[in-house]
């Protein structure tokens, strides 16, 4: 019988197939929802789904694009917030 921590669905199973041939239950944190962009809610591209302690590792480069508002609103919405921005200096 698990332990109470490995119950609830904070965590997913991985079965490890072992040397012996015998397969085990390892627990394993699960990972974070995709990121999304802040205007209208799609899923973002180029920016990684993994967990904190591996994010910390990646360089900076790597967690996200190198755009204006890259990692917090996805290409169309960018383009469009650029263009308003152009006209309002107009």
């Amino acid at each position: 019988m698990p332990r109470g921590m490995f119950k609830s669905g904070r965590l997913r199973k991985i079965f490890v197939k072992t040397p012996g041939s015998n397969t085990h239950v390892q627990y394993r944190q699960r990972k974070p929802s995709k990121a999304v962009c802040a205007h209208c809610k799609k899923e973002l591209m180029g920016v990684p789904r993994e967990l904190p302690a591996k994010m910390r590792n990646m360089p900076k480069t790597a967690k996200r694009p190198e755009r204006p508002y890259g990692g917090v609103l996805c290409s169309a919405c960018m383009r469009g917030v650029m263009k308003e921005k152009a006209r309002s200096e107009e």
